[in-house]
């Protein structure tokens, strides 16, 4: 199973400042390669537990007495790790989005590049695939999807003209959505909107912003004090999100002041944005929208 290189590996393994007897997580294992580098740093009484819900992932399972893989979803990590006999840990690592390798496979429709069915689920056994968001979702909501996730100001008529097609047909295919889409991508823009248009639709499926929601939540009594969050994310609404988290504990607003206007925060900064030089780019195309940012319990 092909699996491309683990974006900002050392830096993103650097940011848990690894004990060698510590229990840390990966919950986004793919193809291990965060996960085996963290091993690297581990001495034999540390442990690691990754989660992913993909089963294409469990071939890229580690012989290794120290590691757990645990095939769910990492929006309810504090439950499995209770339920595998860990209260906190000591370090929560998370490379979020699509996989090179989800990108790869041509049925799984996530790429703008093949020819497939709408599909794009993270998990297989979902029952919430694209062909559903397009030809099941009522124009508002379809608007709002596209609009919100893939911040595309003209999202009212890309909705409008993707319902009047689907009442002549039932849109299937990755090729017959682009062709209704043509009116919408000019040709030297085409292939940005066009990934904003399916980055829209693939995080409605997986609700990938509600996933990122709840698991950074549970961050907070996950960690033990000291403990370290080192999380990738591919674009800005995930980033927003995991900077605001990591700031101030909330997703907007600003955390209530007592009488004396202090306020406490779960997490501090941990250095500044961390971003791939020029040479990873080069190596590793995926990398290009990769934001790195990482966080200590207090």
């Amino acid at each position: 199973m092909e699996y491309h290189n683990p974006v900002l590996l050392h830096q993103t393994v650097d940011g848990l400042q690894i004990k060698p007897d510590g229990v840390y997580v990966d919950v986004t294992f793919g193809g291990g390669g965060h996960s085996r580098e963290i091993l690297s740093r581990l001495g034999d009484g540390g442990r690691l537990l990754a989660f992913d819900q993909d089963p294409d992932a469990q071939a890229n399972v580690i012989a290794d007495d120290r590691f757990t893989l645990i095939p769910e979803n990492f929006r309810y990590v504090k439950r499995f790790l209770r339920f595998h006999g860990y209260k906190t840990v000591d370090g929560i690592l998370g490379d979020f989005g699509v996989s090179s390798h989800q990108f790869d496979v041509a049925e799984r429709g996530f790429s703008t590049r093949f020819e497939s069915d709408l599909d794009m689920r993270m998990n297989q056994a979902d029952t919430l695939s694209a062909y559903h968001v397009v030809n099941d979702y009522e124009e508002e909501d379809l608007k709002n999807v596209l609009f919100s996730y893939g911040e595309l100001r003209n999202a009212a008529k890309i909705a409008r003209t993707i319902v009047a097609q689907r009442q002549q047909t039932p849109i299937k295919t990755s090729a017959h959505l682009k062709e209704i889409l043509a009116p919408f991508l000019p040709q030297h823009r085409s292939h940005k909107i066009l990934a904003q248009i399916y980055q829209a639709i693939r995080i409605e499926v997986n609700q990938e912003i509600e996933v990122l929601k709840a698991f950074l939540m549970q961050t907070k009594d996950l960690l033990s004090t000291g403990g370290r969050l080192s999380l990738i994310s591919y674009h800005s609404l995930e980033d927003r999100l995991v900077k605001r988290f990591i700031r101030n504990g909330l997703f907007e607003g600003e955390p209530e002041r007592d009488m004396y206007g202090r306020f406490e925060v779960p997490f501090k900064k941990v250095g500044g944005l961390i971003v791939p030089d020029a040479e990873e780019i080069k190596r590793n195309n995926r990398a290009r929208s990769a934001k790195l940012r990482i966080g200590e319990r207090i």
